[in-house]
């Protein structure tokens, strides 16, 4: 079975955040990483080259491959900036009506800015997944 090429790593979030090219992306980035942080309690930790996790979890496929994952986090990918919302979105419609403008993934949140999106809404997303991870995965 092969293995997981996204582990955690010793990088630096700091490091990581300064080298987000475009400004906006930058400055929008490391305000969900403060917002992550306070909501998680956690601090962050790069994934691989380009994510910056919260917490971690371990999961198990019925195919037998498993493996650990960050809690929530996000990347700031070339489209968007992805937050990871582990959970999926089935649970969340309501605060899906009023985050305002973005795109989803089977866990992936797509967000072109944080002025896109309601605050207050982003952040009960992130944190009623990080509790359900918490909760189901413990």
């Amino acid at each position: 079975m092969s293995e997981m090429k996204t582990k955690r790593t010793d990088a630096s979030v700091e490091e990581y955040l300064a080298s987000i090219p475009d400004e906006r992306k930058r400055e929008d980035s490391r305000a969900i990483v403060a917002m992550m942080r306070e909501v998680t309690g956690e601090e962050p930790a790069m994934w691989g080259d380009s994510i910056v996790g919260f917490g971690t979890y371990h999961y198990r496929y019925a195919t037998g491959r498993e493996g650990d994952w960050p809690l929530t986090g996000l990347a700031a990918r070339k489209q968007a900036i992805t937050v990871y919302i582990t959970s999926g979105f089935d649970r969340y419609e309501d605060l899906l009506a009023r985050l305002g403008t973005f795109k989803t993934g089977v866990s992936c949140l797509y967000i072109k800015r944080l002025s896109d999106v309601d605050p207050a809404a982003l952040r009960e997303l992130v944190r009623l997944s990080v509790e359900h991870m918490r909760a189901t995965n413990s």
